[in-house]
This record gives structure tokens, sequence and C-alpha cells, in this order.
């Protein structure tokens, strides 16, 4: 199995360590990793925003450099979910529905296609996890709250491997924070008062820290932390589920 390594472009600039711990992650774990070099936005900004017609370069690139690969796997449900559902491409018109179907986020990769019963990770820290909307509501990472149905999480199913992680009970544990890409900046306000009650129910449960599987979603939170000078920190799930110790 050969997989194609898709990290978005925010997570390529500004949380790097979340890239790198789903690469050793895969590794670990027997996958033979490869990272596309000429990989770039794959776009979602500009679909979100109205302009999904300029998004045909992105989606052709993105063809390009994942289509010989068994699966695509990415540390991020948005971007992930925007390719699922968006990927087209009149230039190669016959790969798109493929390519959508091998196209994984990570949490998802693990629990359905790798099937992982067991990780040796230890992170022995109090800990709070979002449910971020695109991974919970479009990838089915977990159960909504607002349905009559059995609960599941696959973030927590995942997490409960992880020897000294003692996972929070949440008030209102499947919220959103507020972020929503461009929404953050065209209703700013609703988007900071969004955040500021997520991490509120984050502090009131005595979170160390606040994970997920959308860096954006805790780039948002972490934002509003530091103006708060709060200690509680951010990390990527795949920094979690890759540690021996923090």
């Amino acid at each position: 199995m050969t997989v194609g390594l898709f990290i978005p472009c925010y997570v390529d600039q500004f949380y790097p360590n979340a890239a790198i711990a789903t690469l050793e992650l895969l590794e670990k774990l027997g996958v033979n990793v490869v990272y596309p070099s000429r990989q770039t936005c794959c776009g979602q900004p500009m679909a979100n925003s109205g302009f999904e017609h300029l998004t045909k370069e992105s989606n052709n690139q993105f063809i390009e450099n994942f289509r010989d690969f068994d699966y695509i796997v990415a540390p991020s449900g948005s971007c992930v979910l925007h390719m699922k559902e968006h990927l087209h491409s009149g230039k190669y018109p016959n790969e798109t529905e493929a390519m959508r179907g091998k196209v994984y986020e990570l949490i998802e990769f693990l629990t359905d296609i790798l099937k992982v019963d067991k990780l040796k990770a230890r992170f022995p820290h109090k800990v709070g996890l979002h449910q971020s909307c695109h991974g919970q509501r479009g990838l089915k990472l977990a159960q909504m709250s607002e349905l009559v149905a059995p609960a599941f999480s696959k973030p927590e199913q995942l997490l409960s491997m992880v020897e000294g992680l003692e996972l929070i009970e949440l008030t209102r544990k499947d919220e959103c924070c507020g972020f929503g890409g461009t929404f953050c900046v065209a209703e700013e306000a609703v988007s900071v008062k969004m955040g500021k009650d997520r991490v509120m129910d984050h502090l009131q449960h005595e979170a160390a820290y606040i994970t997920g599987a959308d860096m954006s979603c805790l780039m948002h939170m972490e934002g509003i932390l530091r103006r708060q000078k709060s200690s509680v920190k951010v990390v990527h799930i795949a920094e979690i589920l890759n540690a021996q110790e923090i």
C-alpha cells in the first residue's frame, strides 16, 4: 500500500509538526508514504467564497500529483471533504470519481482502512476533544448529538488507546467553534463569540490540551487562548497519537 500524503497549505505554513506527526504515525503503522512536493492549496477557500470556477488549475494539479497512489491521506477534515465532494476536472473527467473515492482524512483512514486497534503512544494529560463540523457532519467521524441514534466517535476510539490520556467530558461537545474558513473574516464578531464559547467549555472542564482533526479550528481557538493569556495548548490529534510523552 502506497499513500500520497496531502498536507493542507495552512498546515504546511503554520503547523508543520502536525504534518510531520501524520507522516511518522503512518510509517509506524507500516504504510509506505510519499509526499508529492508540487502540491499546493486544494482550492477550498475559493470554492467556499463562491469562486469554485477559479479552482480548475488547483483540481488539475491535485489529480496530477495524486493519481498514482492507492490512497490519499490528509490531517484535515475540511480539505478532505472538499475534495470528496467538489473535485472536478474538464481536463481529466474520467479520473475525478476514482480520485474522490480514495481521499481520506487521517482518522477515518486509521479506523476504516488500517483498522487500528492499538497504538504505542503516551500522553499523560487532560485533553478536550473538539469535533469539527466538516469531520463530524460531513465525513461522519462522530455521531451528531441532535440525532436519536447510537453514539460513536472515531477520534475518541483512537484517543482511548493512548496511555495516560484523560479525555474530559464537555458540556456541548459537538458545537461549532465559529472558524468556518472565510466565515471568520466575513463575520468576525460572530466567529469570535462562538470561539470563546467553545474555549470556555474546555477551560471549565480543566483541559490542559485541546485536540481535534482539523488544525484550522484549533488555530481559531488557539488565537482566543493566547489573547486570554491561557496556558492551555492546542495540538493536532496526529501529534497525540504519535506521542511518546510530552
